[in-house]
């Protein structure tokens, strides 16, 4: 792992987001650590290189001034169930306010942009989903960051079930599909919350270059590092 690393990370208080940060408080990587969000993330002492800051996420000069110096940005700001509101505050959120953080960090200075995304986004989709995740993800290449990497789960795995009805299923159903699963099919197999924020996290420390897609196989190897 690469040591001096400042790392601006949005999206903290989020299921995935929330074991990244975990992972980044355990492991020593001689950086400070900045988290943007509408609210803090609650724990019980705050180390000396975690800073917080509570933001509107759909501003961007509410931020701005904030990231200066550092060389990584996280970003795990998404919305769990986007049945469940308008294509318009979906976009607002899972695109627009991601890609305003996107270009202020790589305005000031920001060199490595991690992004949580999806398994089989498109932005020739016919699906809105994965075709606003997908028309990000474009957008974000065209910035021209040294490094960007773009995680790309199929089902996450959580504890317990976040977004009602659709999601009891799919925790219930999803982990007996790894037998059929194989080869070319286990991009789809379904990651643990906690696994894949460690993943990103461990990702995030590593010296590399270019655009890089992360998919279920990746994420396993990411977990001894």
């Amino acid at each position: 792992m690469e040591n001096n690393n400042n790392i601006v990370f949005i999206g903290a208080t989020g299921a995935v987001g929330g074991h990244a940060l975990t992972r980044l408080l355990e492991v020593d990587h001689k950086g400070n650590i900045l988290t943007l969000g509408r609210r803090n993330v609650e724990m019980k002492a705050t180390p000396t290189f975690l800073e917080q800051k509570t933001i509107d996420i759909h501003d961007p000069t509410s931020y701005s001034e904030y990231i200066h110096g550092q060389k990584i940005a996280i970003c795990t700001l998404g919305v769990g169930e986007p049945t469940k509101m308008s294509k318009a505050d979906f976009i607002a959120i899972d695109k627009t306010a991601v890609l305003n953080f996107a270009k202020e960090c790589k305005k000031n200075g920001v060199k490595h942009f991690h992004i949580l995304s999806s398994i089989g986004v498109d932005s020739k989709s016919m699906n809105y989903y994965m075709r606003t995740k997908g028309e990000l993800n474009e957008e974000l290449i065209k910035l021209g960051f040294d490094r960007l990497c773009i995680y790309q789960p199929s089902m996450i795995m959580t504890p317990t079930n976040r977004y009602g009805f659709t999601q009891a299923v799919a925790l219930a159903v999803w982990p007996k599909l790894d037998f059929i699963l194989q080869n070319k099919a286990r991009k789809y197999r379904g990651i643990k919350v906690d696994m894949l924020g460690k993943a990103i996290a461990n990702n995030a420390l590593l010296d590399k270059q270019g655009v890089e897609y992360l998919q279920y196989d990746d994420f396993l190897k990411l977990q001894s590092i």
